[in-house]
């Protein structure tokens, strides 16, 4: 539980980070890609996690040779994914630093996913009261990789970004917190 000493924020991604979502994520992947007659793989999942759905869906058709109509597709597989929610857990590790410094350092989530699932998702963990601020790929104009995401999540709790931590899962959201100028964690390593 121990940060380095300059530390004076904690920003979090939210799915595979906080909550064990990505399992539910790729059901509804498969499921929304397969009513259109295609397949969505776990190597694909975890290529593009952390990317918005909408983008994933706009690479699959010119990378990948698929026919989603869009935004159709898109909407259905988030619609899918709440779905599935109610069988989210929380990923204990990363949550024990969450409850461990709420009320002692500010904190916020930094999410490629949308605001509407998010919520949802923090809600039905409990967890959302800890948060200071919540920025999603609805809220910025660059996704991860870009920094955009982490900078505004350090925005909102007031502390410049080379003074928080990321606590991150994905190697785009990595990059990301990364371009931010913050102390990374990649949470991987604590699943093991």
């Amino acid at each position: 539980m121990h940060l380095p000493p300059h530390i004076r924020g904690l920003v979090f991604d939210c799915d595979g980070t906080l909550a064990d979502t990505m399992p539910l994520h790729q059901l509804a992947w498969e499921d929304a890609c397969g009513r259109y007659g295609h397949e969505f793989p776990w190597e694909l999942h975890m290529k593009y996690a952390g990317t918005p759905t909408h983008r994933i869906m706009e690479i699959l058709n010119a990378e990948h040779g698929y026919k989603l109509p869009l935004p159709e597709a898109g909407d259905l597989k988030e619609v899918l994914f709440r779905d599935y929610l109610p069988r989210v857990s929380a990923i204990e590790p990363v949550v024990r630093y969450v409850k461990h410094y709420s009320g002692r350092l500010p904190m916020s989530v930094a999410t490629g996913g949308n605001r509407t699932n998010c919520t949802a998702i923090l809600q039905s963990l409990n967890l959302l009261h800890h948060f200071a601020g919540l920025v999603t790929s609805d809220d910025v104009r660059h996704g991860k990789p870009a920094p955009d995401i982490f900078l505004r999540a350090a925005e909102l709790i007031n502390i410049p970004p080379q003074h928080c931590a990321a606590f991150e899962d994905a190697d785009m959201g990595l990059q990301a917190a990364h371009a931010a100028g913050m102390h990374v964690i990649d949470i991987r390593p604590l699943l093991r």
